[in-house]
């Protein structure tokens, strides 16, 4: 109990995720145009509705893996958290600039796959598509896991296959195009890498330093 109230505040940083949705949902329709991103190749991916229940457990993995990195490593878990906003702010400014859409099959039948299917096309437009969030927020977290310094074989296999999982079922229930996965994975990659790379705690020791506001108050007194 003691170290669940020791890290409620953190957790409580994963509510950015859900409030940055709001300009999601802002920006996802049609009235600033749309562009269509289909190749070839996405008519030939097929439609399997099995694929929807990777899809919809996006939700449960982003924000479980969040919190095993939130109680295992607060680096790992504050620089991933920083990248997820960073993707989406940059996304968002993509969809605002360069909105997509996606063309979606007419579903038919009653059985339970095909009802949740259902479900997301009716409360998800088919806009908002480049880059894919499904798959950037899920290739971040294998990006995280690599990083981890305790991962095992286990944590190390669950990410992956799960997050392989997400990414294959934005292609097989006709959600995205390859082109949303792929610039996604570019997107995350190199968001993640410059997070990491910037040494935040050095910076923060500078913004700091006694002589660095005494510089900037005597210019701003030129």
């Amino acid at each position: 109990m003691q170290k669940i109230i020791k890290n409620l505040m953190p957790l409580c940083l994963m509510l950015s995720i859900p409030i940055s949705n709001i300009i999601y949902v802002m920006l996802n329709n049609a009235n600033r145009g749309t562009h269509s991103l289909v190749t070839d190749l996405d008519q030939g991916v097929p439609f399997l509705k099995i694929f929807i229940l990777p899809y919809l457990s996006w939700y449960f993995f982003i924000f479980g893996t969040l919190t095993f990195f939130c109680f295992k490593d607060k680096k790992i878990y504050y620089r991933t958290l920083l990248s997820i906003n960073l993707g989406l702010l940059i996304s968002y400014g993509i969809y605002f600039f360069f909105q997509t859409n996606v063309p979606r099959l007419d579903i038919v039948g009653n059985d339970f796959l095909t009802m949740l299917i259902a479900f997301v096309y009716n409360n998800d437009q088919p806009f908002n598509a480049f880059p894919s969030i499904h798959v950037l927020l899920s290739f971040l977290m294998i990006k995280a896991i690599n990083k981890y310094p305790a991962k095992n074989y286990l944590n190390v296999t669950v990410v992956y296959i799960t997050a392989i999982l997400i990414i294959l079922a934005t292609q097989f229930i006709k959600q995205h195009v390859i082109l949303d996965l792929l610039s996604s994975i570019i997107l995350g990659g190199l968001i993640f890498d410059l997070v990491f790379h910037v040494n935040i705690e050095g910076l923060r020791a500078w913004l700091k330093e006694p002589y660095l506001w005494s510089m900037m108050k005597k210019r701003s007194e030129i």
